[in-house]
Parts: C-alpha cells; structure tokens; sequence
C-alpha cells in the first residue's frame, strides 16, 4: 500500500476522489502492470535514487512495495504521489510540512480539515511569492526599457 489512497477521478461518484495531482497524467505502463524499479521511477520521475530512499526514511513514501529479493517496487499510485510531492516542493513547503500532509493522509477522512488548512497556508505562502516574483519582473523590464532606449540613442 502506499501513502496515497487514490482513485481517477469518477462523474458517477457522489464523494469527489482526493487525487494527488490535476490532470492525472498518463502512466508509463497500466495499473496491474505497474512495477517500476528505483532506477526506473529516477528516469520518471526526475529525482535521484538517494531522494527517494531519503522520502522513504522520513515518511514521505512509508510503504514502498518490496520483491521477494528487497528491491523496491513503485506503482502508479508511488508516482502520481511522487509528482504531488515535487509540486509541494516547488511551493516551498517545509519538508516537516509535507511529512506531516503525508501523516495526515494515512490517518484518514478525518483530517481533511486539517490537510486543507496547511494547503491553503501553502497556497498563501505561493500567492505571497509570486506577487514578489511579479514586483521583480517589474524592475527587469524597466532597467531594459531603460537599457534598450539608451543603446538606440547614442
């Protein structure tokens, strides 16, 4: 089993799916079929070997599949969590943060409130960023006006 309990999601279902990441993209190989090796889900993925065994120690990816040999067996469910994982990072969420979403998953409905509440800080925190980010750009295209009408008159 993995940290995420997801289903796609279905217009016939009363209760809405918690799907890790919108749209769900298209897996590599169906579900059944879907066995991937470390280094298969470091090509995927875009994570090294060392971050996915890191994920797994802190929490992250608690209940990674394992073959009869020990070698770690990823699903699609392992990588459409993974990409939920890499969007939280580019948020700049604290890693204590997304452990602490990943404990709250596995305990269940009941915490959708509080998964909610660290969403929308996450949310704020992004909205914060880009404001900054746009405020930035701002600058730059002023100092190349600047610089592009300087360099036409000399």
């Amino acid at each position: 089993m993995t940290v995420m309990q997801t289903t796609p999601a279905d217009t016939a279902r009363t209760t809405p799916a918690d799907i890790c990441s919108a749209p769900p993209r298209r897996h590599p190989r169906p579900d059944g079929q879907d066995h991937y090796t470390i280094s298969e889900v470091v090509a995927i993925a875009g994570l090294t070997a060392h971050t996915l065994r890191w994920y797994e120690r802190i929490g992250l990816m608690p209940h990674v599949d394992r073959s009869h040999t020990g070698q770690r067996r990823y699903s699609n469910r392992d990588l459409d969590w993974l990409d939920f994982v890499t969007k939280l990072r580019l948020t700049g969420m604290p890693v204590a943060d997304m452990v602490r979403y990943a404990e709250l998953v596995r305990e269940g409905e009941s915490t959708y409130g509080e998964r909610r509440d660290l969403l929308e800080s996450t949310r704020q925190d992004v909205l914060n960023r880009i404001a900054e980010l746009r405020d930035t750009l701002a600058v730059l295209d002023r100092k190349i006006s600047f610089y592009a009408m300087e360099g036409t008159t000399r």
